[in-house]
């Protein structure tokens, strides 16, 4: 059945659906946004008791609700200078070694580490041998992304693609996935080195959305887009907001070999809280200054952060 669905979805207008949510979820007329957000909560399982607004009556659209901020202290970031932590709520799909260039994506599929950047041997390189989580976010999810480490942002890179969802069933059926799917490819370094987070899209997910671009998708076009940050490079340290999606979807972070150790509490499918601790860092002895963390101000969007450069 599972496999069947699979069959179905790629038959689907991806696209064209994610256009008409990505409308709707923005309805800001009382009568429909107060009905779609009552029953997407129910659908759900939204739970607004630790949201900075609890009130479904309070969002000006469905969308503000999947976008909605946490209540101050809600999600206390385990931090240490050598902590490596959750950048999201949801659940830890997959986690482990990148062997021969390739990354678990379920039980009997793997896909290629090239392919999921977009192609890019020499973005590829650093992590031909390293680490990798992925990192599922379901529907009643909190949907904005942070640091799991103090970053200097390098790289933006928006691979387009197709939109198949990514809940577990369909991860288990279509091969290459996460490879196919369009997805936003983050690129930082760090006190161990090079660090990619990947926000891979699906089915549903309206908008991708970076605290230096502001949203990215959509628009979509067939071309690969890149935005070069490294003649002035942010800093976001630990726990800042780097970006957002709308519904659910996918992280999956890469690290080069030994640089970060899993915490031996980690197990497939467990689930996970934005700040949770999920390893600890092995930092290069000249990568920052002695406590460890850049002292920067942490942004959201709609800061007014400005962008880099944008190149195509």
């Amino acid at each position: 059945m599972a496999r069947l669905g699979a069959w179905l979805m790629a038959m689907l207008p991806q696209h064209g659906l994610s256009r008409c949510m990505h409308g709707v979820a923005r309805w800001h007329w009382r009568p429909a946004k107060q009905l779609l957000i009552r029953a997407f909560c129910r659908y759900a399982g939204i739970d607004l008791t630790e949201a900075a607004i609890q009130d479904p009556a309070d969002y000006p659209s469905l969308n503000a609700l999947f976008t909605r901020a946490l209540a101050t202290g809600k999600r206390p970031i385990e931090a240490t200078a050598d902590a490596f932590v959750s950048p999201i709520d949801g659940a830890l799909s997959e986690f482990g070694d990148i062997h021969e260039g390739e990354l678990i994506q379920a039980k009997g599929q793997r896909y290629d580490l090239s392919s999921l950047l977009a192609g890019d041997p020499q973005l590829a390189a650093p992590f031909e041998a390293g680490r990798y989580a992925t990192l599922y976010l379901s529907p009643r999810d909190y949907h904005r992304v942070h640091m799991p480490v103090t970053g200097e942002l390098e790289q933006i890179i928006h691979v387009p693609g197709r939109l198949f969802g990514v809940s577990a069933p369909v991860v288990r059926h279509v091969p290459r996935v996460f490879a196919r799917n369009e997805r936003v490819i983050t690129v930082f370094e760090t006190a161990f080195g090079p660090m990619a987070m990947v926000l891979v899209g699906a089915i549903g997910v309206g908008s991708i959305e970076t605290i230096w671009t502001g949203e990215i998708t959509p628009p979509r076009g067939q071309r690969v887009r890149s935005w070069d940050f490294r003649s002035e490079p942010p800093v976001l340290p630990m726990g800042a907001e780097m970006g957002r999606f709308n519904l659910g979807s996918t992280v999956i972070l890469l690290l080069p070999a030994d640089a970060v150790d899993w915490a031996p509490s980690l197990t497939p499918t467990m689930p996970l809280r934005m700040g949770q601790r999920l390893g600890q860092c092995h930092r290069h002895a000249d990568a920052l200054d002695d406590s460890g963390v850049w002292p920067v101000e942490s942004h959201h969007l709609g800061d007014g952060v400005n962008p880099g450069s944008q190149g195509e």
